[in-house]
């Protein structure tokens, strides 16, 4: 009678004394420290990593910090890598500083664009069209953080086509809130605008063609990483190196991060597990 609870009791054991090493197993791999901005492409790029990496066994930290703390953090050791290194252009200046310094593991994500971008039904189509309309923009173009690429881009853009308007810095959700404010009551606003962004699916947008090519054409995301991060997790790099989507993957991510009161974690998540097979490629095969 008492060989059966004997028996269960003990398959139990094994199965607790199992997970309890495979719980240890995923902690011996250590932590991943990811680096970003607060831009919502870069906090759904981050949050989807960290969730792919936390499957895989990782444990991982996340810092918000400004475009050039970013890449000075990687490049310095203090973080492992970071999923928003725009180029050619954007971030071409950090690039050229540091690229002796870090590891570029290639293109995350394909298409991208930024330039200035106002609604639809604005009368200015072009950059150059601006100063017709400085009185109707309020004479500024709402930016982003000081530290972005597009901000000195824009900078250029303002000199290039000597515009009557000063260009505001804030941040990314200080913009999104400008321009829904500005379209709610149909009113004229040029902000720093790229692509993938969730703004061009709430809103009927459009970008002003830019005649000098001030913000180049189409870009990448790369992924970044620091030097030595390949020898000391081979296959947290690995990940890093495999992780490739599409804007619409990013789209999807990014408007589930607008939904009110949403966690962007808990969002990437979820879209992680929805996603396994696109996961799995990122993931190395045993």
């Amino acid at each position: 009678m008492l060989k059966q609870p004997m028996r269960l009791a003990g398959l139990a054991l094994i199965a607790g004394a199992n997970l309890t090493a495979a719980t240890a197993q995923a902690q011996d791999k250590g932590t991943v420290h990811l680096s970003y901005v607060e831009w919502s492409s870069t906090v759904a790029s981050t949050n989807v990593m960290r969730a792919v990496l936390e499957q895989a066994g990782y444990d991982v930290e996340m810092s918000s910090l400004s475009a050039a703390a970013m890449w000075q953090s990687v490049a310095t050791g203090d973080t492992d890598a970071f999923l928003a290194g725009w180029l050619p252009t954007t971030h071409e200046d950090y690039y050229a500083r540091l690229k002796d310094q870090l590891v570029d593991t290639g293109v995350n994500l394909d298409g991208t664009k930024l330039g200035l971008v106002v609604p639809a039904y604005s009368e200015a189509n072009s950059i150059a069209d601006l100063n017709q309309y400085a009185d109707d923009f309020d004479g500024k173009l709402t930016g982003i953080d000081p530290g972005a690429g597009i901000m000195r881009l824009t900078e250029e853009a303002v000199d290039a086509y000597d515009l009557d308007l000063d260009l505001q810095s804030g941040s990314g959700a200080t913009m999104a809130a400008a321009l829904k404010s500005a379209i709610d009551n149909h009113e004229e606003i040029a902000v720093t605008g790229w692509t993938p962004h969730w703004m061009f699916a709430r809103w009927d947008l459009k970008y002003l063609e830019d005649p000098k090519n001030v913000y180049g054409g189409a870009e990448q995301i790369h992924t970044i990483v620091r030097q030595g991060l390949e020898e000391d997790m081979p296959e947290a790099y690995a990940i890093l190196d495999a992780f490739h989507w599409t804007a619409e993957d990013m789209g999807e991510v990014m408007l589930m991060n607008q939904e009110e009161d949403s966690d962007p974690y808990e969002n990437a998540k979820q879209w992680v597990e929805e996603h396994q097979d696109l996961v799995q490629e990122w993931l190395p095969q045993s």
